[in-house]
């Protein structure tokens, strides 16, 4: 008996053969109707799909045997990988000097032998379709061809499944790295706020303190430093804002007492002389409260900085529909020029503006976002120098 030497190759090919997921796995419906198939179309009692490891040939799927893997060292299908042939035929292995003695013979009847090798688009062998019989016998061509053809289908099959698994390690490598950098940009975001915080109320303190003894010039630079301190904080707030979208829509719906909610943004955003109403129902029930906060107070928040008037008047209105929750923010701002309107929900756009209001073009993007899975719309209505009115629906 003559073992199979290994190919030249070895080390590679298996490396190549664990890619796919195969080996130790449970028994597939795929495969075992392939082997079953096969073995009907070739009139034999055994048919197997193996994968050729580094000691043993395991069997993905195996017809007409108990067991599931044998020895690599006295196996046919270690001879047929090494094959040029399209297939690799032993008519019968008691007269062939490669296999006398070979204890498969005396033990499991392999006398006749035909296996296709499994090649996988890169040129390894990684294991073959094959059928045994208990005597001596010649595949027809139809026979030969079905093998053939079959023994494509299962290097198709495991192509696919080699390719879902580089799908999977690839959609969780990304999921990691969103989730590291998720967690970076909430700590460094975190770690901003208290410094900027700080940098801007001194420049208004300074502007406060100094606007009678600088110069215009002086005072420009303050108006600068103040603009910059803006542009940060609204960077941070729509970073923050970003990352935790996704938190927020996972929150419970719950019934949320409206005049409460907008008497809390009130207090978080309005100054002294700012106005804001509500109009609506007392009660809105069933909806997401963490996700209808953050929105509002993001409308809230852009109506009262786009807002030049020594008195900033803000209107939020609730209706409802079979479908829908619908949501109003009204100001009398600045307004957007027509036509550019629905650019200030895209990322990182911001439109020029003479009103020193500085603009991160994060904060109506993340909203947008998240409006739309809640599966819901929104939209603005404007004019220059007349305000603005942002609505939005919340599905039920």
């Amino acid at each position: 008996m003559h073992s199979p030497r290994l190919p030249t190759n070895e080390r590679i090919r298996s490396e190549v053969l664990k890619e796919y997921g195969l080996l130790d796995t449970f028994p597939e419906e795929d495969y075992d109707n392939i082997t079953k198939l096969v073995a009907t179309i070739c009139e034999v009692p055994v048919s197997l799909i193996t994968m050729v490891d580094g000691e043993r040939n395991f069997f993905k799927s195996h017809h007409g045997v108990p067991f599931q893997e044998s020895p690599r060292d006295i196996s046919f299908c270690g001879h047929a990988i090494l094959s040029d042939d399209p297939i690799y035929i032993i008519k019968d292995a008691r007269m062939d000097e490669r296999f006398i003695d070979n204890p498969l013979i005396a033990d499991a009847g392999a006398v006749f032998y035909a296996g296709v090798p499994l090649i996988n688009p890169e040129g390894f062998a990684l294991g073959t379709l094959c059928v045994f019989d208990d005597q001596p016998r010649i595949l027809s061509a139809s026979q030969t061809d079905a093998l053939l053809i079959l023994g494509k289908q299962v290097v198709n099959s495991m192509e696919l499944r080699r390719q879902n698994l580089k799908l999977e390690a690839a959609k969780k490598q990304l999921l990691q790295h969103n989730l590291e950098l998720k967690k970076f940009a909430s700590h460094v975001s975190h770690d901003l706020k208290s410094p900027l915080a700080n940098i801007m109320s001194l420049t208004q303190l300074l502007k406060a303190e100094l606007t009678e003894k600088i110069s215009n010039t002086s005072l420009e630079y303050l108006h600068f430093i103040e603009d910059s301190a803006l542009i940060l904080k609204d960077y941070i707030d729509g970073i923050l804002l970003h990352y935790k979208a996704d938190e927020l829509l996972k929150a419970e719906k719950e019934d949320v007492q409206l005049p409460e909610l907008c008497e809390d943004i009130k207090q978080l955003l309005l100054a002294k002389n700012d106005l804001l109403k509500y109009t609506g129902p007392d009660e809105v029930k069933n909806i997401n409260k963490s996700a209808l906060t953050q929105i509002l107070i993001n409308l809230v928040d852009n109506a009262l900085k786009y807002n030049d008037e020594e008195k900033r008047i803000l209107k939020i209105t609730y209706a409802s529909t079979p479908k829908y929750h619908e949501f109003s923010v009204s100001d009398n701002g600045i307004g957007i020029e027509d036509g550019k309107q629905d650019m200030i929900f895209q990322l990182f756009t911001s439109l020029p503006n003479t009103h020193r209001k500085p603009s991160t073009g994060i904060g109506l993007s993340t909203i947008k976002n998240l409006v739309n899975k809640l599966d819901g719309t929104i939209h603005v209505q404007s004019e220059l120098g007349k305000g603005s009115v942002f609505t939005f629906t919340i599905a039920k």
